[in-house]
């Protein structure tokens, strides 16, 4: 796209941002948890039917839009997730929500309203796109994953999607800024299930039993030096051990230990050492001290990498939209996860960072914390963004077709 027509794109959503923050503040009153964004679906659908974008429901509660260009040619696909987290708002805001312990602390309700709001711009344009472009609203990133549903439902199917783009906000950067990220931008998780058994006795006489809780402490120790001592320091990965529950009374030897945790990896050989070696490490650590271990390992999201290509067109449509000055290229990937990934494995993706930050408002709280709020003018930017990721992709394809 010419900097002209993207700086006509900023200016038309800038012209959406009443409307954008209307839409936003509602989503952000009724948040939803994953796969029970009902309302929030039916939301969706009603601003889609106003936009006359035919769409269907898919995995529960997810849709699939779709809006055909006037001309033949690709299809590229835009994401944006609906869920909300459990906590408890603490933003004395007239928009705050309104179900108690529920709150989208972690900005999907930007990423939907950024997703509507190119959705706008986008039929605007129609005669001029040359393909089409397919809307994912995606529940449940923050639990189950509903990216994975959305895929083997085929979303990406009929027609087949070229490519996918995806955006998360960002309250470490200033508003009016992105963040770009070449290669893995996020890690791959995997959740670790420890049972340590031992034999009930009287506390009194500890040599009658055998202590889950002292097992365990020994389980836990050994376990730090996985990554201390058997992962490349040149590598990373993380494991943290978040829950433990045992025993039943003071007095009593505990027979069992239940340990949860999370194993964070950014490499496939790491990913499957690290589990291979917290299985060995339990389980012989537990022997050693006359118990046993049982571990279970609960598949997580794979890692996010991001296409090169496609991480050049979201920089140059940052650039002419927003300036270079207002571009950044991450160095360093994440160990947090994101259930993007999927569509990634797919297709060619890029999936990068909209600023939120705005330290003279306040709005400089993280994301997952209950005071977390960002600029709503950000809204305009993630769309203006979004719609132009979409446009460019489209135009290059034609371009390509064109000169063969």
């Amino acid at each position: 796209m010419s900097t002209g027509l993207n700086e006509a794109l900023l200016q038309r959503a800038q012209e959406l941002l009443p409307w954008l923050t209307e839409v936003r503040r509602d989503f952000h009153r009724y948040p939803e948890f994953g796969m029970e964004e009902f309302r929030t679906q039916e939301k969706i659908s009603a601003y889609l039917n106003e936009l006359g974008i035919p769409h269907e429901k898919v995995a529960g509660t997810g849709i699939v839009g779709i809006i055909e260009g006037a001309h033949p040619g690709g299809v590229v696909g835009l994401r944006g997730d609906m869920d909300a987290l459990p906590i408890f708002e603490e933003n004395a805001v007239e928009y705050r929500s309104q179900i108690a312990g529920r709150m989208h602390a972690c900005g999907h309700d930007a990423h939907m309203t950024c997703l509507l709001g190119a959705a706008r711009l986008l039929v605007a344009q129609k005669h001029q796109l040359s393909g089409s472009v397919k809307l994912f609203f995606q529940p449940a990133e923050e639990t189950v994953g509903g990216a994975l549903p959305m895929i083997r439902e085929g979303v990406l199917d009929n027609p087949r999607v070229d490519a996918v783009f995806g955006l998360h906000v960002s309250p470490e950067l200033a508003v009016g800024s992105i963040a770009v990220k070449y290669g893995q931008m996020n890690a791959a998780s995997d959740d670790v299930h420890i049972v340590v058994r031992g034999e009930n006795g009287h506390g009194a006489y500890p040599h009658n039993g055998r202590d889950a809780i002292v097992i365990a402490a020994h389980v836990i120790t050994a376990l730090q030096t996985i990554v201390s001592r058997n992962v490349d320091p040149r590598d990373s990965a993380v494991l943290s051990l978040g829950m433990i529950s045992g025993g039943t009374a003071s007095n009593v030897i505990a027979s069992e230990v239940k340990l949860t945790g999370t194993i964070r990896t950014l490499d496939k050989k790491v990913r499957t050492m690290v589990k291979e070696r917290v299985r060995e490490v339990a389980e012989l650590a537990a022997r050693s001290l006359g118990g046993a271990a049982e571990v279970v390992f609960e598949e997580g999201y794979t890692s996010l990498i991001n296409d090169s290509a496609m991480v050049d067109l979201v920089k140059q449509c940052g650039e002419q939209l927003l300036g270079t000055d207002k571009v950044k290229v991450n160095e360093l990937p994440s160990l947090g996860v994101e259930d993007f990934a999927f569509f990634a494995e797919h297709v060619p993706s890029a999936f990068y960072h909209l600023g939120v930050r705005n330290e003279q408002a306040g709005l400089v709280y993280p994301v997952h914390h209950p005071r977390f709020d960002l600029d709503e003018r950000s809204l305009m930017i993630g769309a203006a963004m979004q719609a132009c990721n979409a446009m460019t992709f489209l135009q290059k394809q034609a371009a390509q077709r064109q000169a063969k």
